[in-house]
């Protein structure tokens, strides 16, 4: 078997420190309070509190056994809960949404309640910013066994990671992330939903929620969005 914790500590390692982290470190640098809507493990604020970040950093996930990991730096606030149980009003210049998480935000009308707690509580002129993948670019077509990856986890066991999609229905991809032995022995299978949203339902969304469209970008050097792009990219602003 393989615990939460182990998983959560796992997530670092496949998805190590990266062009769009730079991207958002960047952004968090240039805010004097921010906060971290949904990554649990808290790579960003841990990096931009190291590097000399000296106001107020939040970071806000569901996923207790990803806080654990995250509360490693006791220099940041952190709290568990989901993007529309946030009650903050008024306290954030920037807000931000990394590693996809905006596409966990699968029916409207959770994705209506988590942009309006959002937009609640960034100050005003705050900025929300976050990505989704491009559904034109169905990433989701590479997820299958074949395309499995062997990794060291933190504690130096071997693990294989593989994906297999289960459902597409609408723009709703269902699927399952299997974490094995090299052998292929199964020692935990997780289980995930995500919304591929399109470029104009987004943009309506975020009007709805009082969020202007600021900028968007294709890649994480902030390259032209078009139809061929991996990434949404937004910058919204109140």
């Amino acid at each position: 078997m393989y615990s939460d914790q182990e998983a959560a500590a796992l997530y670092d390692v496949l998805n190590p420190w990266g062009p769009s982290d730079d991207f958002y470190l960047a952004l968090v640098m240039e805010a004097t309070s921010v906060l971290d809507v949904g990554r649990g493990t808290g790579a960003i604020l841990h990096r931009a509190r190291q590097v000399g970040h000296a106001g107020r950093l939040c970071g806000v996930d569901p996923d207790r056994a990803s806080l654990g990991v995250a509360r490693r730096r006791a220099d940041v606030e952190w709290v568990a809960g989901t993007a529309a149980s946030m009650a903050w009003d008024s306290e954030f210049d920037l807000a931000i949404m990394t590693g996809h998480a905006f596409q966990v935000l699968v029916g409207d009308d959770e994705l209506r309640a988590s942009l309006t707690a959002i937009r609640r509580a960034l100050a005003a002129g705050g900025r929300f910013v976050f990505e989704t993948r491009n559904p034109l670019a169905r990433e989701w077509e590479s997820w299958n066994p074949g395309n499995a990856m062997d990794v060291v986890d933190p504690s130096g066991r071997p693990v294989r990671i593989s994906y297999e999609v289960e459902a597409l229905v609408g723009d709703v991809v269902t699927f399952t992330e299997t974490t094995s032995d090299p052998d292929g022995a199964p020692l935990r299978v997780d289980r995930a939903t995500l919304r591929f949203i399109a470029f104009d339902e987004l943009a309506r969304f975020l009007a709805g929620a009082g969020f202007d469209i600021e900028a968007q970008y294709g890649g994480w050097l902030r390259e032209p969005l078009d139809p061929a792009s991996l990434e949404i990219i937004t910058v919204a602003r109140i």
